[in-house]
């Protein structure tokens, strides 16, 4: 009788740290343990956590914590670790889950996508520099790169 096979490790950067490696392939199997919410099973628990029930909003949570990955392994580079942009990730999912209104017609992760991503930035922005810059400024000057790059695009420079 052959043994089963063990599943496939997931490696996300050749330059990571294995240590970061195994500690982030630990947190996916343990999330690959949560079941997925159906729309109606999302509604009624962001209903619950809505009106106050903690258990309702940590389930919320812990049902979307995968897409945060995917959303945090957009933003990778070698100069911050996969793991510390996923907590930041995971630290918008939470504010999100706690500003939710269901009513509003949007499914969770619709609303949360933005949370989780502006963390994410936040973070980026504050560690990325030797000198910590305000976010307005940070902002500015990822809008000026955009521009000048746009501009060189069309005018061949």
């Amino acid at each position: 009788m052959k043994a089963a096979a063990l599943p496939a490790r997931r490696t996300f950067a050749r330059d990571s740290d294995p240590e970061d490696q195994r500690l982030l392939n630990d947190y996916l199997d343990e999330m690959g343990q949560v079941p997925l919410l159906s729309k109606m099973e999302e509604k009624d628990l962001a209903r619950r956590a809505r009106l106050g029930d903690e258990d309702a909003r940590h389930r919320l949570v812990a049902a979307n914590l995968r897409f945060v990955v995917s959303v945090a392994k957009a933003y990778y580079s070698p100069q911050h670790s996969l793991l510390d942009l996923v907590n930041e990730g995971n630290v918008g999912l939470i504010r999100a889950a706690a500003r939710f209104d269901e009513r509003k017609g949007v499914r969770f992760i619709s609303y949360a996508i933005w949370f989780i991503k502006q963390s994410i930035l936040r973070a980026i922005s504050e560690y990325s520099r030797v000198m910590r810059l305000p976010t307005n400024v940070t902002d500015r000057i990822k809008t000026l790169n955009k521009t000048s790059d746009r501009m060189r695009r069309l005018n061949g420079r």
